[in-house]
């Protein structure tokens, strides 16, 4: 087993990476305060894991909430069902949630528990790769709104991140890719041989080679938490890591949440982040056909959706929490391994960018 910290002072955290951890109950007690549990998760997982984690916690006071799977139903409605539970059963402060699924129930199960009775105690315990390498570490936590995409949340941090690797052998070649979305972003916002190493290694890790995934998954999470450490509530360098998020929250939201999932609608938005960025001067056309190839390589969607005009673009891309006084800022390339702080996009670029990538 891998451990790695995310250093925030008092609210400081270990993420666990390894084989067969479910069945550690002592990684579970030691992060939680009171007999009182309530597990998050949804439909899909619930048959395949939740008899794992119930054994490790038959000491406890456990409820649990079942809910639907997809990003559709990542809502304020769906929410409400956690609470219910919750006070339903009399939970008190000292009460841990663990959040058993991928991102959406982790970002809903956090949410919950930021808000409930002003912040409880949570676990994380993500089983796609895309939350294991991205959503469960730093303290995003939020639902979607039909007019925007996670406009409605708070960062509130986990006890810990428990990453079992075998979860990942139950997920479809789909979800699978798309968390290949995020690993590829790590390596083009501030790591170029990281990069490199996934240009030699993306097809073992599409073939859920043991060793390469552990690998990938690790170096995510230590570029993740590294990030976190230095900027917890994204003032200046952890907005990096919305690479490609601004045109993919677009195609999410535009589209129907669900249509894409996340890390696809990601993988369209940082080959247009690229080509933007090579329109800008900072790329070449090299590593822009680069950065397209692995992404294409990784079984992702490259192309964006034709429904979407670059007047829809614009008109989804303006809500976004990186804009300021009505002007879109946008994560771009200086180059494979270095991204930029947001920056404004000249309107006229970024129309010319929208008409041409991926339209002829």
């Amino acid at each position: 087993m891998k451990q790695l910290h995310v250093e925030l002072g008092d609210r400081s955290y270990p993420i666990y990476i390894g084989s067969q951890l479910l069945n550690q109950a002592d990684l579970y007690t030691r992060h939680i305060k009171s007999r009182q549990v309530l597990i998050v998760t949804n439909e899909t997982v619930a048959p395949l894991y939740l008899d794992k984690v119930l054994q490790s916690l038959q000491a406890y006071q456990i409820e649990t909430v079942i809910l639907a799977d997809g990003e559709q139903y990542k809502t304020l409605d769906t929410l409400g069902r956690i609470f219910d539970k919750l006070l339903v059963a009399k939970f008190s402060r000292n009460a841990t949630l663990i959040a058993l699924g991928g991102g959406v129930i982790g970002d809903m199960g956090g949410f919950a528990a930021a808000c409930y009775q002003r912040g409880i105690a949570f676990l994380q315990i993500p089983t796609t790769l895309l939350a294991q390498v991205d959503s469960s570490v730093g303290g995003k936590t939020g639902v979607n709104h039909p007019l925007g995409k996670n406009m409605i949340g708070a960062f509130y941090q986990p006890q810990c991140v428990l990453a079992d690797t075998d979860v990942l052998d139950t997920l479809d070649d789909r979800q699978l890719s798309a968390g290949l979305a995020e690993v590829i972003k790590y390596g083009l916002i501030r790591d170029a041989d990281f990069f490199v190493w996934l240009e030699h290694s993306i097809d073992a890790l599409r073939a859920r080679d043991k060793n390469a995934l552990a690998h990938a998954i690790e170096h995510s999470c230590r570029n993740k938490a590294d990030i976190v450490a230095e900027d917890e509530t994204e003032t200046g360098v952890r907005a990096t890591l919305n690479l490609g998020h601004t045109f993919g929250h677009a195609i999410e939201t535009g589209t129907g949440y669900g249509a894409y999932l996340h890390g696809e609608a990601v993988a369209i938005g940082i080959c247009q982040a690229a080509e933007l960025s090579m329109r800008k001067g900072w790329l070449s056309r090299q590593d822009l056909e680069r950065i397209i190839a692995l992404v294409r390589r990784a079984g992702l969607p490259v192309i964006p959706p034709a429904a979407l005009d670059s007047e829809r673009f614009l008109e989804l891309m303006a809500v976004d929490k990186k804009n300021l006084d009505g002007r879109i800022r946008l994560i771009l390339l200086e180059k494979i391994g270095k991204a930029t702080l947001p920056v404004y996009i000249d309107r006229t670029l970024l129309e010319l960018t929208l008409n041409t990538y991926g339209r002829n």
